[in-house]
């Protein structure tokens, strides 16, 4: 893991820590709110139910208590009291019934199969006795309990909240009750919309958890391109130095073998030639060395007149990238003794290129005519230099054999010429093309015009 890598990582792990515990408070605190709100709201249904069972018990015991104050016990006028308690009810489940005190059914005006039952011993599904607790709670003056019972409406059993009161002369228990199903049925929708609420609220911390990680990433990638540019630009500019420093190496071995070597052979060349001379006039015969050493000498002075071209062709500083070409393909012509044809063509108005392009492109061209003349088993081979207003384009073609592109770069034992052209260009900002396939190649240097020309010196007035 590099530098860069460890401090995006050291930034990220922070942010996911404290947005991970932020998830968790907020879940807590949600949790506990939904179960205080829970609490509240039942207990607010309870008592609104609470007070509605007592008004309903209260107003039942209204409507007899004219009959019950009157002081008649007979069964007559207990008749009446259960008749008229009979026709009381409210909602599709909401009825009134009567027991007497020792558990056995008096009226039951929804479940009249009930009546006439001694229910005392009944139980509900949680082993309450249902019947007596009732009685229980309205010998003590009337209350409330909870309780199972069988709904009309569903024939289900469901929980319910009853509310009942005594009358002692009478020995009756009277109530009613309100089932509690429907609160359950709230409680749970109230719990699902919390829990809504809390998965909707993750949610949100989520999405800022991603936008900041996307944050945090795209700054990490800014940050990673701008010093690949920096690293770029800083490579680009060590190569263009390299290339300088080779070029002008190149040209100092060049103008030493032109002005130090090249004299020296000249002068012994001399030398030998006066001798011979000499001996001619003096009717000696000259010894067979002396001709082969001056043959020698020619042959010296000719090579190392062709290294120092090559190391600098002086007609690339005095005459141009044209000049110089054509006068490449000649020397490539001369050398391959009429194998290969090669052919230049100029297009376009010339400018003055800079010194950096023309070399470059110069030794582009020589790198790409000494491939051909390797490996491309070719029969021409054409140059084409190109100068547009936009750009300057500068293209070595030929019909050999070609070569497969992506291996050669792949390849680090292969490929070094097309490397170093590739760099070659690269350093003075433009793009190399390769294509190459059965019987043709084709190699393309483009460089912006702008970044071509030469620049012209200040004139001594500025």
């Amino acid at each position: 893991m590099n530098l860069r890598t460890k401090i995006v990582a050291l930034a990220v792990a922070p942010l996911l820590v404290a947005l991970v515990l932020v998830a968790l408070a907020v879940r807590h605190q949600e949790h506990d709110l939904a179960q205080r709100e829970r609490a509240l709201i039942e207990q607010s249904y309870m008592t609104q139910r609470r007070n509605e069972l007592r008004s309903y018990v209260d107003l039942a015991i209204s409507i007899v208590k004219p009959l019950y104050d009157a002081g008649q016990d007979d069964e007559a006028t207990r008749a009446e009291a259960l008749r008229r308690l009979a026709a009381l009810d409210y909602g599709d489940d909401g009825y009134f019934f009567v027991y007497d005190l020792q558990g056995r059914s008096l009226m039951h005006s929804r479940q009249p199969d009930l009546v006439g039952q001694d229910l005392w011993g009944l139980k509900d599904s949680k082993g309450r006795f249902t019947i007596q607790d009732l009685i229980a709670r309205a010998k003590e003056g009337g209350g409330y309990v909870e309780y199972e019972w069988r709904k009309p409406s569903s024939t289900q059993r469901a929980p319910k909240l009853g509310y009942v009161v005594a009358l002692p002369r009478w020995n009756w228990m009277v109530g009613t009750g309100l089932y509690l199903d429907d609160m359950e049925a709230t409680m749970q929708s109230l719990d699902r919309q919390i829990s809504a609420n809390v998965t909707t609220t993750l949610l949100w911390i989520a999405g800022i958890a991603a936008l900041c990680l996307g944050v945090v990433s795209a700054g990490g990638l800014l940050l990673n391109l701008s010093e690949h540019r920096v690293a770029e630009a800083k490579l680009r500019l060590l190569a263009r130095r390299v290339v300088q420093s080779q070029e002008e190496e190149r040209g100092h071995l060049a103008r030493e073998l032109h002005d130090g070597t090249s004299q020296t052979l000249v002068s012994a060349k001399l030398l030998i030639e006066s001798a011979v001379d000499a001996l001619d006039r003096a009717r000696h015969p000259a010894p067979p060395a002396l001709g082969k050493a001056l043959q020698r000498l020619n042959d010296s002075l000719t090579e190392v007149r062709r290294i120092s071209h090559r190391l600098r062709p002086a007609l690339l500083d005095t005459l141009g990238l044209p000049a110089a070409l054509e006068r490449l393909v000649d020397e490539f012509g001369e050398e391959g003794q009429g194998t290969t044809a090669a052919s230049l063509m100029v297009e376009g108005e010339p400018f003055e290129l800079s010194q950096e392009v023309k070399t470059a492109l110069f030794r582009t061209t020589q790198e790409a005519l000494t491939n051909v003349r390797k490996h491309a088993l070719a029969h021409e081979v054409h140059i084409a230099l190109a100068f547009g207003e936009r750009e300057v384009r500068l293209e070595v073609g030929d019909d050999g054999i070609g070569f497969d592109v992506d291996a050669v770069q792949l390849d680090p034992r292969r490929g070094i010429g097309l490397r170093n052209m590739r760099e070659r260009v690269a350093s003075i900002g433009g793009q190399l093309v390769v294509r190459s396939g059965s019987g043709r190649t084709r190699i393309v240097a483009i460089v912006p015009a702008a970044a071509a020309r030469a620049v012209p010196p200040l004139s001594p007035s500025t």
